[in-house]
């Protein structure tokens, strides 16, 4: 493996004036953070990055161009190892429990003064980036990193500010970054050898233990789940478009269940795939990039997606290389959670702004693997906060280590509990009330099994996905008659032209109507189960919503 140490530039005061776009390169201390490198190469471009990278044994180029590495045993996010400093001033805000871990604040001063002194004497990276396509919510935040190709994923994930002001940049929050540094429970109070700790008082986040790129990012959203609701905005974990007409549509659902692909329509520009932010006057994208699942990954059915992997600059996750170094998508021998980073500019129909109007119609996705749930259904602002607080999808075995046969029910508040700082229900309550004040459309879709459960069905097609969808986002969909489905609930629209009866009411598609109803309120039991977690927290008009089994 070769390492290259660049020469040391001129004295960093005289290059902040020549040069902002590196004036911390060079050996010394960080500004704002402390450390003494031997090598601190700032705020990197894409190209010296990749050549960093690659030159220090990080990972190899496909033959596209893009840089491809692998994460160890680590190929997802650490869940069990993040922690939450337990802070006077935050602490009666926090929601506690097995997402966010209490960490004694002496106990984090001992990890982060343990990183730093890890980092002492290396060889870093730092990339001062921004969250928030809105300058009025913006963070600045400060990446320290000890590899080159995790500089590149933060690079290529947020948003890069103009090299003019790269000369007064202070940050807001500093990320300490030591993939190899391994924590020591009996000295640091965690878990394991990883660890994702969060000093809000500190405005500091460390992250040790863990190559996975994912953790910069959801640490980041983290962050912005805390800042932005005392502010009045409400970030949320969706992907959002514009139409032609400017009207915006925003797009909840956990992985698997179409969000990226749906939200990637070539007759709507992308405002972003992931991660946004809903105030009085619109929504803006939080992140500058996307981070975007591969397996089974096809040109035909995700051009995007495919696209924007197939160059110079993306950066692949666990993404397995032929001998020809062609990418193999459908290897699954690291992970099934293979991942392609890049600049949201490498899609071509993007909102440059990253910022769009109030939304006109929200839609939240699920792939229901019990063969259920209808394919559309429109919902009341009460149901709407009921299936965000829920947020339901089913999972398959082989998609995730530990699953049995057959599908499992997933649910995660807000489509995104991992990055919740605060209770569900403050999010909820603020999506509840954005969405009676706006006058938004709300809708329920589900890109999953129809016909009976998963391994009896059949997965739901795409091209009725997509048909429904724009009849929805058109507005066509929402003058047709409905019935109520005796289950869930839920406005099921009826003669659709081009749809078959049996596709938009499922109980028609199943061999038999009795199996159906013992399936469906079984999943109506877990949903109320799952909601039991939430139900103190909520309004009279989403408790007369709630689902109970009969």
């Amino acid at each position: 493996m070769t390492h290259i140490s660049p020469i040391p530039p001129p004295d960093a005061g005289l290059l902040l004036k020549a040069d902002p776009a590196r004036a911390l390169s060079g050996t010394g201390v960080i500004p704002g953070v402390g450390h003494s490198a031997t090598t601190v190469r700032a705020n990197d471009i894409a190209p010296v990055l990749i050549e960093q990278a690659i030159s220090r044994g990080e990972g190899v180029l496909s033959a596209q161009g893009a840089f491809t590495t692998r994460t160890g045993i680590h190929t997802g996010r650490s869940v069990a190892d993040k922690f939450i400093v337990d802070e006077p001033d935050t602490t009666a805000e926090v929601w506690w429990g097995k997402i966010n871990q209490k960490l004694a604040p002496e106990k984090f001063a001992t990890l982060a003064a343990r990183v730093r002194a890890y980092l002492q004497g290396r060889d870093l990276f730092v990339q001062d980036l921004y969250a928030s396509a809105d300058p009025a919510h913006r963070l600045r935040v400060r990446l320290v990193t000890t590899h080159a190709w995790h500089a590149a994923f933060a690079r290529n994930m947020f948003i890069r500010p103009p090299v003019e002001d790269l000369a007064s940049f202070e940050p807001d929050y500093v990320i300490l970054h030591a993939p190899d540094f391994q924590a020591d429970p009996a000295i640091d109070g965690v878990k394991s050898s990883t660890a994702i700790a969060l000093s809000f008082a500190q405005k500091l986040v460390v992250i040790a233990g863990t190559e996975y790129a994912g953790e910069i990012k959801k640490s980041v959203f983290t962050v912005m789940n805390w800042a932005l609701p005392a502010r009045g905005v409400l970030p949320m974990h969706c992907s959002a478009n514009v139409g032609r007409d400017g009207d915006t549509a925003l797009f909840f659902g956990l992985s698997g269940t179409g969000k990226t692909t749906l939200s990637s329509d070539p007759e709507r520009a992308l405002i972003g795939d992931d991660e946004h932010g809903w105030d009085a006057t619109g929504v803006f994208n939080i992140e500058g990039g996307c981070y975007a699942k591969t397996i089974d990954l096809k040109a035909e059915a995700e051009p995007a997606i495919w696209n924007a992997t197939m160059r110079f600059g993306t950066v692949l996750e666990n993404v397995v290389l032929d001998a020809a170094r062609q990418p193999d998508f459908a290897d699954r021998s690291l992970t099934e959670n293979t991942r392609s980073c890049y600049p949201i500019e490498a899609i071509d129909n993007i909102v440059p702004a990253g910022r769009g109007g109030l939304p006109k119609n929200l839609v939240m996705l699920t792939a229901d693997a019990f063969g259920v749930l209808p394919p559309i259904s429109k919902l009341t602002p009460a149901q709407a906060m009921y299936h965000f607080l829920s947020g339901y999808t089913a999972k398959l075995a082989g998609t995730e280590k530990g699953l049995g046969a057959g599908p499992q029910a997933a649910f995660s508040a807000c489509f995104g509990a991992p990055f919740l700082p605060r209770a569900p229900q403050v999010y909820g309550k603020m999506l509840e009330e954005l969405i009676e004040t706006h006058g938004v459309t709300c809708w329920l879709l589900n890109t999953g099994w129809t016909g009976g459960p998963y391994g009896v069905g059949s997965r739901m097609k795409l091209s009725y996905t997509r048909a429904m969808l724009r009849m929805a986002l058109d507005g066509s969909l929402a003058t047709y008659e409905t019935v109520t489905d005796p289950h869930f609930g839920l406005a099921i629209p009826q003669d659709v032209p081009g749809l078959p009866a049996e596709i938009l009411d499922p109980s028609k598609a199943w061999p038999e109507k009795a199996a159906y109803d013992v399936a469906a309120q079984d999943l109506v039991s877990r949903f109320a189960v799952n909601f039991a977690l939430y139900a103190d927290g909520v309004d009279d008009s989403v408790r007369a919503v709630m689902l109970k089994p009969h």
